[in-house]
């Protein structure tokens, strides 16, 4: 790893959508820049070097909170801060909130963005500190080997690459079942959140479906979930700074005693936000009480493959889920 000045590159600032797309698809190595936090760390290790960096900071249409007919769109480049404090964000979706307001540290809220948080790369030290190994381009995965240092690593999906999915507000997205909207040559789609992460098996060499040429632009949320019951928790080792070793979001309709509809996620556990679908299946239905709560706990972290340091994220994932369908 060489931590010195960043190499040299051109530097482009659009101001529309349609200008960012158009330079992303035709100019050759070049990066998406939005709040930085996680950009610049690659630049200076010279772990990634594009030759032309696309400022997107001085597009306002990727900028705000708005009500819709159908919910809340989040423009990409909205701050986490922002997100956090918004009275709209707070009375709707405040499982989003909580998330937003529990990535690193206020400086870093105040310029990270939705957008970043959602598409940043793997935190897999070795890949960041630029070996050669299967996510990079080699034959090796250097934390799954018998000296491997893996204690934040996967328990589930592992196909060469065993790095986590980093993003904290990515598991509330998809519990919220949020839509990513992505801009192209023109055009517009909206892909699930569910379906914008994608694992080492489908392509090692990306964390989301993003290819050359789309901007994320918003994530839309569906009245669906609008003022649920929610439940965000994030366990690390230190109080602030730090990735999640595990964290869970929910989001429950309950009447009276009885859950009628359930969405719960954990991140840090997969190369994706893992969905825990068996969790949801068994409480719906079910009195929202400490019993069911013990026996979502217990389904949480069936077909968990621990490797030689994380075996502490199974109970962590459990409680973290029990306490997620008791306490939201």
């Amino acid at each position: 790893m060489s931590r010195d000045m960043m190499p040299s590159f051109e530097l482009y600032q659009p101001d529309s959508v349609e200008g960012a797309a158009r330079l992303a698809q035709d100019v050759e190595k070049s990066w998406l820049l939005a709040g930085g936090q996680d950009s610049y760390d690659w630049f200076k290790d010279r772990a990634k070097r594009p030759e032309a960096l696309i400022d997107l900071t001085g597009i306002a249409a990727l900028k705000g909170i708005r009500e819709t007919g159908d919910g809340l769109e989040i423009g990409a480049l909205t701050t986490l801060t922002e997100i956090a404090s918004s009275d709209l964000v707070l009375g709707e979706y405040s499982v989003l909130a909580a998330a937003a307001g529990r990535v690193a540290s206020p400086q870093i809220r105040n310029a990270g963005t939705l957008g970043g948080n959602l598409c940043q790369d793997a935190r897999c030290w070795y890949y960041r500190s630029g070996v050669d190994c299967y996510r990079a381009g080699g034959n090796t995965c250097y934390a799954d080997t018998p000296q491997g240092q893996n204690r934040e690593h996967c328990l589930f999906g592992a196909a060469r690459c065993i790095a986590v999915s980093p993003s904290d507000c990515a598991p509330a997205v998809v519990a919220l079942e949020g839509g990513i909207v992505i801009a192209a040559g023109g055009a517009e789609r909206v892909v699930p959140a569910e379906e914008f992460f994608i694992g080492p098996a489908v392509d090692i060499t990306r964390m989301t479906i993003l290819k050359p040429g789309e901007v994320v632009t918003a994530v839309r949320l569906p009245k669906k979930w609008a003022r649920a019951r929610f439940y965000f928790e994030k366990v690390t080792d230190r109080a602030t700074w730090d990735f999640a070793l595990v964290n869970v979001a929910a989001a429950l309709h309950v009447e009276g005693d009885t859950i009628k509809d359930a969405r719960i996620v954990c991140g840090a556990v997969e190369c994706v936000p893992r969905r825990l679908k068996a969790v949801e299946q068994a409480v719906i239905g079910q009195p929202k009480n400490e019993d069911t709560a013990l026996i979502a706990g217990r389904i949480a972290a069936q077909g968990a493959t621990p490797l030689q340091y994380n075996g502490y994220k199974i109970p962590l994932m459990e409680n973290l889920v029990r306490r997620a369908v008791r306490d939201s």
